[in-house]
C-alpha cells in the first residue's frame, strides 16, 4: 500500500494492537496528527507532555501493555524526559514518538531542535532516529519487541519532520532480527535445583517479592509456591499486589517506611528468597548488615541486576515465567512437609510484626491520614486500582491500603516523581475503564500535574482524587523535624490552595472534610459518585509516616515512635 509516513506510523500501531495513544501536538508533528484526525485514530489530548508520557506509563502499568505518547520536537520531546526516566527505572514498556526538525535542518541549531537520542540513552531501553521513511515500520516492529520483551522499559523513537509527508511502498514485516538481542532469557535447571534443596535445608525462610513478578505475569506462580511452602512473605514497594495482603503470613511490604515484621523477619531469617526486585537502597537499609544471617537466593531476570548491591549466594538468573513454574514443581515433587516444617517460624514471625503494627493515634477530630487510606481500603472493592503521587501520603498508602492483585497499586517507585500520579490515574482508568481508580495525593504533588483535571473533565474520565493535605511537603518536612532541627525551609505550603474552587474550575467536582466524622458520614457517598472528584482531606501537618529506618541504619534500628 502506498502512503506518506505519518500514516505508515499509525497503521504501524494498529498492527501492534495499540488502541489509545496519548499526546501533545505541535509544528512538526502537525501532518500526524493530521492523519490522526483523518484515521479517528484515538488520542488523548492532556495538557501538558509530561502529563501525556505518565498517563502512558499509568495505561501500562494498569494493563501490562505497551504504553504509547506522541509529542513534538525541541520542548515537547525535552517534556517527556521525567516520565521515560520514571518508566526506566521502574522497568515499565513505553514506546515514545517525537517528531524531529526535518533532515536537512538536523545538526544545524534549528527552530525546537534538541538531540532526543543523546537525552535519552541513559534512560531508555533502546531509541532511534529516524531519517529514511523506509525504515520506519521496522523501527516501530523492533521497538514494540524492544520495550515488552526481556526486562521491559520505554523506546525512544524520533522521526525527521519530512517522513511524515514522504510516500512510499508500506510494507509492516513479519519477523524481527536483532544482532545480539532475542528477547529470550533461559533458565538453567541447576540453578533451580540448588534453590530447592537451599529450601529443603532452611530452617527459617521468608519470600521477597518485587515488581519483577508483576511485570512477568507470574503472581499466580508465587502464591501457589507460597501456599506450598507456608512461610512468611513480604514485597517491595513495587511488589504490593503480587501477594494479597490479607495472605496469611504476609508482613506488609519492607524497608525504610516497611513494617516492623516484614523488617524483623528479614534480618532473622536464615533463607531469603528473592524474586524479582533489584535491592535497591530503600529497601536494604545499611547494606553491609541486611538480612546478616541468611543465605540469600536471588531469581531475576536481568544479569545486571544480581550481585549489583547486595551479594547473593545464589543465582537464578532467566525468565520467572520459565524460573518461577520450575522451581513450584520441583517443590511439589519435595518429601518435606514444607508447611509444618515453617510453621513455628511464620507465627513467630506474625507475632513479632503485632508488636508494631501500622497505626495512628487518635487526635480529637482530626483525621488521621492512616485512617483516612484504611477507611478507603474497607469500602473499595478487590478491583479497586490504588495510585499514588509520592511523598509521606504514598508510603501512608502502601501500609494502609490492602492491595490484593497485581497492577492495583500503582507508584514511581525508582524515581520517586512528584506529579507522577494523576495523569498514571487518567491513564489507569482508560486502560480499566470496569474499574474504580482512587489516586492518593498531597497538596505539593497534586500541583504539580494539576493541569490534568481538566483533561479528566474533557474526556469524563472517572477517577476519585484524594489529597492528604497537610500544608508542608510532606515528607521533607518530615526529615526537617527528625534531622534539621525543624528548620522548615521551603517546605511549608502555608499560602491557601483551595484545591475545591480550582477542582470546580477545570470542570471536576471538589470536596472538602476536614473533621474525622465526615469519613464516616461523607466519604462512602462520594467515592461511590459518578464522575471524577477531588477529595480535598486536612489533616494534622507535624503527622509522620512511622516507622521509619534512618539513612545508613540497618533494618533493625527502626524509628517506632516519637
Amino acid at each position: 500500500m502506498k502512503m506518506n509516513g505519518a500514516r505508515a506510523l499509525l497503521e504501524s500501531l494498529k498492527r501492534e494492537g495499540v488502541d489509545l495513544v496519548f499526546g501533545y501536538p505541535g509544528g512538526v508533528v502537525l501532518k500526524l496528527y493530521d492523519e490522526i484526525y483523518k484515521m479517528k485514530f484515538p488520542n488523548i489530548l492532556t495538557g501538558h507532555e509530561q502529563g501525556a508520557v505518565h498517563a502512558a506509563d499509568g495505561y501500562a502499568r494498569a494493563s501490562g501493555k505497551v504504553g504509547v505518547v506522541i509529542a513534538t520536537s525541541g520542548p515537547g520531546a525535552a517534556n517527556l524526559i521525567t516520565g521515560i526516566a520514571t518508566a526506566n527505572m521502574d522497568s515499565i514498556p513505553l514506546v515514545c514518538i517525537t517528531g524531529q526538525v526535518a533532515n536537512p535542518a538536523i545538526g544545524k541549531d534549528s527552530f525546537q531542535e534538541v538531540d532526543v537520542c543523546g537525552i535519552t540513552t541513559p534512560i531508555t531501553k533502546h531509541n532511534y532516529l529516524v531519517k529514511d521513511v523506509h525504515d520506519l515500520p521496522r523501527v516501530v516492529k523492533e521497538a514494540f519487541f524492544i520495550a515488552k520483551t526481556g526486562r521491559p522499559g520505554p523506546v525512544s523513537i524520533d522521526i525527521a519532520a519530512d517522513l511524515f509527508n514522504t510516500e512510499f511502498d508500506f510494507e509492516y514485516p513479519d519477523a524481527i532480527n536483532l544482532r545480539g538481542y532475542s528477547g529470550e532469557n533461559p533458565v538453567a535447571e541447576v540453578a533451580v535445583d540448588e534453590a530447592v534443596k537451599a529450601v529443603e535445608s532452611c530452617s527459617r525462610p521468608l519470600i521477597f517479592v518485587g515488581g519483577g513478578v508483576t511485570s512477568s505475569e507470574t503472581s499466580d506462580d508465587l502464591r501457589k509456591i507460597l501456599t506450598r511452602l507456608g512461610c512468611p512473605s513480604t514485597s517491595t514497594l513495587m511488589g504490593l499486589g503480587c501477594i494479597d495482603a490479607d495472605t496469611d503470613g504476609f508482613l506488609g511490604f519492607a524497608g525504610m517506611h516497611g513494617s516492623y515484621g516484614a523488617n524483623m523477619a528479614i534480618q532473622a531469617c536464615d533463607l531469603l528468597l528473592c524474586i524479582g526486585m533489584r535491592f535497591s537502597d530503600r529497601v536494604t537499609g545499611r547494606v553491609k548488615d541486611f538480612a546478616p544471617n541468611a543465605k540469600i537466593v536471588h531469581f531475576e531476570l536481568d544479569p545486571a541486576e544480581v550481585n549489583k548491591n547486595v551479594q547473593a549466594d545464589l543465582k537464578v538468573i532467566g525468565d520467572l515465567r520459565q524460573s518461577l513454574p520450575m522451581f513450584r514443581e520441583k517443590l511439589d515433587a519435595s518429601a518435606t512437609d514444607f508447611a509444618e516444617k515453617f510453621a513455628a517460624w511464620k507465627a513467630q514471625a506474625v507475632e513479632k510484626g503485632k508488636e508494631h503494627p501500622f497505626t495512628w493515634t487518635e487526635e480529637g477530630d482530626a483525621i488521621k491520614p492512616g485512617a483516612l487510606i484504611s477507611k478507603i481500603s474497607s469500602i473499595c472493592d478487590d478491583d479497586t486500582i490504588a495510585v499514588t503521587d509520592v511523598g509521606q501520603h504514598q508510603m501512608w498508602a502502601a501500609q494502609f491500603f490492602k492491595a490484593r492483585k497485581p497492577r492495583h497499586f500503582l507508584t514511581s517507585g525508582g524515581l520517586g516523581t512528584m506529579g507522577f500520579g494523576l495523569p498514571a490515574a487518567m491513564g489507569a482508568k482508560l486502560a480499566c475503564p470496569d474499574k474504580h481508580v482512587v489516586l492518593f495525593t498531597g497538596d505539593g504533588s497534586i500541583m504539580m500535574n494539576i493541569q490534568e483535571l481538566a483533561t479528566l473533565a474533557d474526556h469524563d474520565i472517572d477517577v476519585k482524587i484524594v489529597i492528604v493535605h497537610n500544608f508542608i511537603l510532606g515528607m521533607v518536612g518530615q526529615w526537617q523535624r527528625l534531622f534539621y532541627n525543624h528548620h522548615y525551609s521551603a517546605s511549608e505550603l502555608k499560602y491557601k490552595r483551595d484545591f475545591v474552587k480550582i477542582a470546580n474550575a477545570m470542570g471536576v467536582r471538589g470536596y472538602r472534610l476536614t473533621k474525622a466524622e465526615e469519613l464516616e458520614d461523607d466519604l462512602v457517598e462520594i467515592m461511590f459518585s459518578k464522575g471524577a472528584a477531588v477529595i480535598d482531606v486536612y489533616v494534622p501537618e507535624e503527622e509522620d509516616v512511622i516507622p521509619m529506618v534512618p539513612g545508613g541504619k540497618p533494618l533493625d534500628q527502626m524509628v517506632l515512635g516519637k
